[in-house]
């Protein structure tokens, strides 16, 4: 591992211990709700809040010894923090210029480097010139001027409107897979996460609780969280061989497993009646409504029952069954629509 470190910082209310590695050439991203801790940990690996136990070793190297200006790190705030009174060339010539670089010399690598991220022509302006896409691509620039073995990017994409970032997020994966060291993202998208990352470490209450490349984690999540986060329905039981039963319904699979094991599926998967449906699907309970809304171009019901679940229809589907809150219902999912795994 290029990066090699055991986070833990110890609060009042909350305690960080995180184990991270990252290779070379390596993108990880980091996920979980709000208070989990990834900013915390992006902190203490930039020396911007200090350790109360674990290390940080870089390249062999300890960094957790080094205060933040010793550190070979670059670092992608969320707000970018552009200094208003330089103009974009002297914004990204700073860290070189800070580092003892002759002022020539940093500003050569300044302009190859706004160059690479399309914006050579734009190196007099001031940052309020700038659009939300162009600062996030000069706040790259400058990160990777002082030539760093680690590169931090706190949530790079927020503060960008929804078609800037589709552009800006493509741009950002190019040159992601141009640097040759270590790279942490931490982000609450999972689109951003599933584009820009190698790999995914998902933290809840300031641990770890799944880890893997992205396919991975999307097709075969471990908490609620992150079955949100991925759009699916997740259910932990015990497995028999037939399916998997969360309480007392028995959910058809078409894995068969047996001891402790979780289900998932996707709410396209359920369907809605709104009297018992001919034929009697295996998978088959009553629930009652508890909630609709909007989700996308479709219409997301929230179902209580044997197991609480979300469905997806269309919202012609909606009126056809003239859905309300409160309302009692069939929900079915075909056992071929469930993936079950090991718990």
């Amino acid at each position: 591992m290029s990066l090699d470190a055991r986070l833990v910082v110890t609060r009042p209310a909350f305690t960080l211990d995180l184990t991270l590695g990252v290779r070379a050439g390596e993108v990880v991203a980091l996920l979980g709700p709000n208070g989990a801790g990834k900013t915390t940990a992006l902190r203490a690996l930039a020396g911007l809040t200090p350790l109360s136990g674990g290390h940080i070793t870089l390249r062999g190297r300890p960094l957790h010894p080094l205060p933040a200006e010793s550190r070979p790190i670059g670092m992608v705030f969320q707000d970018y923090l552009l200094f208003p009174h330089l103009t974009v060339l002297e914004n990204v010539a700073f860290g070189p210029r800070c580092q003892g670089v002759p002022k020539a010399e940093a500003r050569r690598t300044a302009a190859e480097l706004l160059d690479r991220v399309g914006l050579a022509e734009r190196a007099a302006a001031r940052p309020r010139q700038l659009s939300g896409g162009q600062a996030q691509r000069v706040a790259l620039a400058r990160a990777l001027a002082v030539r760093p073995e680690l590169l931090l990017l706190d949530e790079p994409l927020a503060a960008l409107d929804a078609h800037t970032r589709l552009r800006i997020r493509s741009q950002l994966r190019r040159h992601l897979a141009d640097f040759d060291g270590a790279t942490v993202l931490v982000t609450h998208d999972p689109l951003d996460a599933m584009v820009l990352a190698d790999r995914l470490v998902v933290i809840e209450h300031g641990a770890v609780v799944q880890q893997g490349p992205p396919a991975e984690v999307a097709r075969r999540p471990r908490t609620d969280y992150v079955a949100r986060l991925v759009g699916l329905n997740l259910h932990r039981g015990t497995a028999d061989g037939a399916g998997v039963k969360v309480g007392e319904l028995l959910l058809h699979t078409s894995e068969h497993l047996t001891g402790p094991a979780f289900v998932a599926f996707p709410p396209a998967a359920v369907a809605l009646y709104r009297t018992r449906p001919d034929g009697s699907p295996r998978n088959l309970w009553q629930a009652r409504i508890e909630g609709i809304e909007r989700h996308g171009d479709n219409v997301r019901v929230h179902l209580d029952g044997p197991v609480a679940v979300f469905a997806d229809i269309t919202p012609a589907a909606l009126a056809d069954l003239d859905l309300t809150a409160g309302q009692h219902i069939w929900a079915s999912v075909k056992a071929t629509e469930t993936h079950a795994y090991p718990a």
